[in-house]
């Protein structure tokens, strides 16, 4: 019988609620054949905050796991032999600190710290340019980035200290060449940033343990070639630019969660084979398969996934890797022609685009570029679907269809019970009762002298997490040294040249803007930690082509600053972006704040992933509309804020 190839890695992105929780869930899915971890923890673990922080309220538990501490790290993997698994942690400006809580549950379970496998994001450019969880300004990010993988070669040899993460660059509207390109020149940056701190001979095994998490789209053929051009393109930087003689450290090393951006509300069990047709693209071709996948549940874009969902998307994995042949043969696309033109232009596209970076002076002198071109290419992106050139069946065609019948009692999704914030902040107050005071505050300064100073902030970051520190705390030390940053938003103030079609639109603006006395005023707001800024960035870039005046100013922001901002940009329709399920006690804060500001004549509307039920309790909060991902016409958006500012429609109602 032919020698199967091992198969790759199979994971499920998962963490929700608590520790205990997402523990029980890690042990389930490892007795149905799960091979490795990979870690969801929530916006404010992601961004810094203990859950009892004012910015933390609604999200604590939403979209993964809270950790605020070393007890809820144990918790995390308890019964689960650390010194026995890979794991995978989606952290970026937190890394250290939740690396070094690993480490010290690894240490407590009596584990061989040098022999762990796994991995943490730890990519901060990316989180500029599309995801939003940073915390510190570029060049400091990109210091601590440096010091995990530092202190990763010499004690933690076999852990990937890096993923160079286009995920979310894609999700962002990224066309393969900008993919491509954007993901290279964050590695080398921080290759560059690595290379002075590492002796010569070893700097070689340092790139060998870079690795990268990709996105697969629906454009199989083309992600594969995509695939394709990343393999020879890091060869050829390892090889070029590095010097790395040793075939064997230029591998192109990746993991792959497949898009979760073309997944659809409208008809979602379509997307069960959206998600098998994007495997292919990372699994087909021998000499790019990723080494690890992880596939979205079909329901992601209504909800958190259930149990069953995760285990319907495992086994599709475990079907490919073990029911069909393809373990069995060697690359099934050498020496297609068609393939190979493919990748050639790609390859092509992407190195003008690294030239053009470079000129710029790298990755962190040209995030501001990269965050427009970003914005640029997601609208066209949406443009074409509006348009009906690019075709998404049951969304702007072949919509009629049968109800689902994955939809029924539960509506299809797991919620997270609210008392979970409470209990989570609960357990976080005892923690803090019974550790040593004197102990925490001796830690965090030697943690700030050592950020003060310049010294890697890994061991420093051990001893708090063995002390007690919260990960507020932690954070707290990052931002005192370092400061805070606000990332570029990529929306520009002037109008772009897509314009198309938008005629009837601007006039009607500027009827109305007439009847008001100035020019409609539109505030786009991001209340809470959610950092997914695609959806409210095409509303501002819209809304400005369309001719208003219109007020972003990104992430992360409290409802008392956007009503505060409603009040001083006299404001005529207030929209809100929410995709972390925290739009509840967001929106309701925000209302009651706008009434006590006299500001209740304004009109909201928000936008986000909203069950039914969840969009009539907003509406009866006095929200005048709710907008989900079936939504997809702005232009319809466009016309319903228009029809909320003119003073003519207000007076008829």
């Amino acid at each position: 019988m032919t020698e199967k190839d091992r198969p790759w890695l199979i994971r499920t992105y998962a963490g929700h609620s608590t520790a205990a929780a997402s523990n029980a869930l890690y042990r389930a899915n490892l007795a149905k054949g799960q091979t490795g971890l990979s870690v969801a923890f929530d916006l404010p673990t992601q961004t810094g905050y203990d859950s009892d922080h004012v910015l933390a309220r609604g999200e604590v538990g939403k979209v993964g796991v809270p950790v605020s501490h070393l007890g809820d790290m144990r918790t995390l993997f308890d019964d689960i032999p650390l010194e026995k698994m890979n794991t995978s942690m989606t952290i970026n400006a937190t890394a250290p600190w939740l690396l070094a809580l690993y480490i010290a549950v690894a240490e407590d379970q009596g584990a061989d710290v040098s022999a762990l496998q796994g991995t943490v994001q730890n990519d901060l450019i990316k989180e500029y340019l599309s995801r939003g969880t940073y915390i510190c300004p570029p060049a400091p990010s990109l210091k601590m980035i440096a010091d995990v993988a530092e202190y990763c070669y010499t004690n933690v040899p076999k852990w990937n200290p890096m993923n160079v993460c286009s995920y979310h660059l894609q999700e962002a509207g990224a066309t393969p060449e900008q993919e491509l390109a954007f993901a290279l020149a964050t590695a080398t940056a921080v290759l560059d940033a690595l290379k002075p701190r590492i002796a010569p001979e070893d700097f070689p095994a340092v790139v060998g343990r870079i690795s990268f998490f990709v996105n697969a789209g629906i454009r199989f053929v083309t992600e594969m070639c995509k695939m394709r051009a990343f393999v020879d393109l890091w060869d050829e930087i390892c090889e070029k630019r590095y010097g790395v003689t040793d075939p064997k450290y230029r591998r192109f090393r990746y993991g792959v969660q497949v898009n979760s951006l073309g997944l659809t509300e409208q008809q979602p069990e379509n997307n069960v084979y959206r998600i098998l047709i994007e495997m292919l693209a990372v699994t087909l071709s021998k000499k790019a398969r990723a080494r690890a996948v992880q596939l979205p549940a079909w329901n992601e874009a209504l909800g958190l996934p259930r149990p069953w969902d995760q285990q319907w998307s495992m086994r599709m994995q475990q079907i490919m890797a073990y029911e069909t042949d393809l373990l069995e043969f060697d690359d099934l696309f050498d020496g297609n022609p068609a393939v190979d033109a493919k990748v050639e232009a790609l390859k092509d596209g992407a190195r003008q685009e690294l030239n053009q970076l470079d000129a710029m002076g790298g990755a962190i002198a040209a995030i501001d570029y990269m965050k427009a071109q970003l914005v640029t290419s997601n609208a066209e992106r949406l443009g074409r679907i509006e348009r009906g050139e690019t075709v998404v069946v049951g969304v702007n065609k072949y919509q009629a269809g049968e109800p689902s019948p994955l939809m029924t009692g539960d509506g299809g999704i797991m919620v997270v019970d609210p008392a979970v914030e409470q209990e989570q902040i609960d357990r976080l107050e005892a923690w803090r009762d019974g550790r040593d005071a004197d102990a925490v505050t001796t830690a965090l300064a030697d943690l700030r002298r050592a950020a003060a100073d310049g010294q890697n902030v890994m061991p420093a970051s051990i001893a708090c997490a063995k002390a007690g520190v919260t990960t507020g705390e932690w954070a707290a030390q990052m931002r005192a040294v370092h400061g805070e940053y606000r990332g570029p938003t990529g929306v520009s103030a002037s109008q772009s040249n897509m314009t198309e079609g938008l005629d009837e639109l601007r006039d009607a603006v500027d009827m109305v803007s007439d009847r008001l006395g100035r020019r409609l005023r539109f505030l786009v707001g991001k209340p809470g930690l959610d950092g997914h800024s695609n959806g409210a960035e095409q509303i501002a870039v819209r809304a400005r082509d369309c001719g208003m005046d219109i007020a972003y100013e990104g992430i992360r922001l409290t409802p008392e600053e956007i009503v505060a901002a409603a009040r001083e940009d006299g404001a005529h329709v207030v929209g809100l972006s929410i995709l972390s399920g925290s739009h509840i006690p967001l929106v309701e804060d925000l209302m009651h704040r706008m009434q006590a500001a006299g500001l209740g004549h304004i009109p909201v509307i928000v936008g986000g992933i909203i069950p039914d039920d969840d969009a009539e309790r907003l509406r009866t909060l006095g929200v005048a509309r709710v907008y989900t991902p079936k939504d997809f016409e702005l232009n319809t958006i466009m016309t319903d804020i228009i029809t909320l500012a003119d003073p003519q429609s207000v007076a008829a109602e």
